[in-house]
């Protein structure tokens, strides 16, 4: 039961919300011969309530509403081992496939480099990649095995040998992509509406994470649900920050890139429009060598590398 401070409190704030609410003059209580409060009906107190809670502003439905933004495809290449996704930097772009690496200049297309793992080896599954510097840094997990697992892997972006291994263990999710930015880390971990996901679970505990130089978890956001309705029975496959502070993200088909933005409130991501790409979701990456928002991806269907020219954000959608 509550003390009488606590129902005073209760019954105080309430008159205060007395002329939102529709509160009757009397619903507050009133003063007994000795000068202690009445406490009134509570379902007087539920139904003010819920009177207030009514008129108070609902928020929007979530869409996926769209601006008209659309990608310019600049240049394919033919490169049969990309079938999860692409890294780009230093001049040359990375195709990447569950247990294979190559390398290929950007300029001419020619190979320079390439690494494959043996089949029913460590590697089991490639996800996304991130040249950071001599690195490249791949997002790998046992997919889709189970329980999930998952690791870092990094490589020497020149050779493409193995580097280093840090492993995740088991997660809520597979690893799909990992990159850095503002001292952290940032990585997705997917899960899925069809094979290799934990049962109980579906995609909609796909979520992103923020995590320190010892892979210790800070903070965590779902994605937003009209984000979440376009990843069919699979899930986010690639994703990584703009020049302009903004997340972009794919999902596993559809020729889309999402935009997205850290919330001011709650775990879920903020959406903010969506632009149209010409290669289907999977694994992609930024060339930051280049000053234009050049992106590079993949196509499964037809086993090609494709690099686009990403329109600017509007202002006016940035938040």
């Amino acid at each position: 039961m509550a003390t009488p401070l606590t129902r005073r409190a209760l019954l105080g704030g309430l008159a205060g919300l007395a002329p939102a609410a529709g509160l009757a003059a009397g619903a507050a209580g009133s003063a007994g011969a000795a000068g202690t409060t009445t406490v009134p009906d509570p379902e007087a107190l539920r139904s003010a309530y819920r009177r207030w809670r009514d008129a108070l502003p609902a928020a929007p439905a979530p869409e996926l509403t769209r601006h008209g933004l659309v990608a310019n495809e600049l240049r394919r290449w033919p490169v049969l081992e990309a079938n999860q996704g692409v890294a780009a930097g230093g001049g040359y772009f990375y195709g990447i496939g569950n247990h294979a690496l190559v390398k290929h200049r950007i300029d001419t297309g020619e190979r320079v480099a390439e690494w494959f793992g043996p089949r029913g080896g460590p590697i089991v599954h490639f996800n996304s990649g991130y040249v950071d510097g001599d690195d490249l840094v791949l997002a790998h997990s046992n997919f889709p095995q189970l329980p999930m697992a998952s690791s870092i892997e990094t490589h020497d972006a020149r050779t493409l040998q193995p580097r280093a291994s840090h492993s995740l263990g088991i997660r809520l999710g597979s690893l799909t992509w990992a990159v850095r930015r503002g001292g952290w880390w940032w990585a997705c971990f997917a899960n899925y509406n069809d094979q290799g996901t934990t049962p109980g679970f579906d995609q909609r505990w796909t979520h992103l994470g923020q995590f320190d130089d010892a892979w210790q978890l800070r903070q965590s956001w779902l994605f937003p649900p009209q984000v979440v309705a376009t990843w069919g029975r699979s899930s986010c496959s690639g994703g990584d920050w703009g020049d302009d502070g903004l997340l972009y993200v794919t999902g596993h088909d559809a020729p889309e890139l999402y935009v997205l933005r850290l919330p001011r409130q709650g775990v879920v991501l903020d959406y903010v429009t969506t632009i149209d790409v010409p290669f289907e979701g999977q694994g992609w990456a930024w060339n930051r060598a280049s000053q234009d928002r050049v992106i590079f991806g993949i196509s499964r269907a037809r086993q090609e590398v494709i690099s686009a020219q990403v329109p600017a954000v509007p202002a006016s959608l940035r938040g």
